[in-house]
């Protein structure tokens, strides 16, 4: 089999490409081994414009030389017929058009935004935790009406689901299932967008609701440590047995989330309690080291953005903090803190991640590297 470093970088094209998630997608896929940048779109007030003049670059580095001049397209499937992948930063309010027309049109899309994460038929992956979930992309082909051939959406999930449940994958991993979960998050204002909160809101203030993110929460990191079954045997696409997300249905799992927005710009701080469902629970120390230990598929697979260390276990009292952390293996992985038995539950700890990057576009590329590993994906 040709390992991709023998191979021409793939193309590829970033929907959404002026926003913040979309510049962010640009500062990484300009450097990536695997892939080149071929097609920028946005919105029709910005196509046929050069990207230095489209885009508000919003970036702590400077714009890559090589899209400077790139003309932005509007987003149509015809002008990225040459991509082997789509990225999508669109927003919520848009994206879910755009991206049917772009898998209707064989192209093979991996999305930012919210649209299709309830899709039955539709991934939801962090990678660092359910990559396997890729495998129902194929049923997802078969099921579309005309079927496809290379078509699929993938979608990564919500920032602040990223976060945490990165640490609860390796737990359950290591400790098998939660039974129940509180959540409190402490989110980065970047996380809005650009220009986001407004400064008088934000300032010397915390902001006690962000809205939707509990309810994203709470679903989602059930989709994601849930696993695939197969559903009525009756039910078949060609010879393949349709298959459902289990939704961790064997293990209910209980989850109450509160969200709130506070005044740091990059990092997403979530404080956890967690009660497993095996007694007696892990102790403190066996956690930070099943943490320590853990790596995730696409590491050991060698998706080439994956963290080399996939959570970092801090035994400082006062870390991890956003601003010291933050930035570790370029936000690629979660940094984890304060394990201690819980009174309530059993464990509970601090999570931190960049929102920006695994929260974000960084899962998006990994999803997209693990695809091409897995031959989900043609050059």
């Amino acid at each position: 089999m040709q390992r991709q470093s023998d191979r021409p970088p793939l193309k590829v094209g970033i929907l959404g490409a002026t926003g913040t998630v979309g510049q962010r997608f640009i500062t990484l896929l300009s450097v990536h081994p695997w892939f080149t940048i071929h097609a920028l779109g946005a919105s029709a007030r910005s196509a046929g414009k050069p990207y230095a003049a489209a885009a508000n670059w919003k970036q702590v580095t400077h714009m890559p030389s090589a899209v400077k001049d790139m003309i932005v397209e509007e987003c149509t499937p015809e002008a990225f017929a040459e991509c082997a992948v789509v990225f999508s930063g669109l927003d919520a309010d848009v994206a879910g058009e755009i991206e049917s027309a772009f898998r209707a049109a064989e192209l093979a899309v991996f999305s930012n935004a919210k649209n299709f994460r309830r899709d039955p038929h539709v991934p939801l992956i962090v990678p660092l935790v359910n990559p396997g979930h890729l495998s129902i992309v194929q049923q997802q082909q078969a099921l579309h009406s005309p079927p496809l051939k290379k078509g699929f959406i993938v979608t990564n999930a919500n920032c602040s689901t990223t976060a945490h449940v990165i640490p609860l994958g390796a737990l359950e991993k290591a400790f098998g299932p939660i039974d129940a979960l509180m959540v409190t998050t402490m989110q980065a204002i970047s996380g809005a967008g650009y220009p986001g909160v407004p400064s008088l809101d934000i300032m010397d203030n915390v902001v006690p609701y962000i809205s939707g993110e509990e309810e994203k929460i709470e679903w989602e990191t059930r989709k994601i440590l849930g696993g695939i079954s197969d559903v009525d045997p009756e039910q078949l696409v060609g010879d393949r047995l349709l298959q459902q997300f289990d939704m961790h249905a064997d293990t209910p799992l209980k989850i109450s989330a509160s969200c709130n927005r506070v005044p740091v710009t990059v990092g997403h701080m979530i404080n956890v309690s967690v009660q497993f469902a095996r007694r007696p629970p892990p102790s403190p120390q066996q956690v930070c080291a099943a943490l320590s230990a853990y790596q995730s598929e696409a590491q050991l697979d060698g998706c080439p953005s994956a963290p080399l260390q996939t959570i970092t276990v801090h035994e400082e009292p006062d870390r991890p903090q956003p601003r010291m952390d933050r930035a570790h293996q370029d936000g690629a992985g979660v940094s984890v803190g304060r394990v201690r038995q819980c009174p309530v539950f059993d464990i509970k700890f601090v999570v931190l991640a960049d929102n920006v990057s695994i929260g974000a576009a960084t899962s998006s590329i990994i999803n997209a590297e693990y695809a091409v590993l897995k031959g989900v994906v043609e050059g």
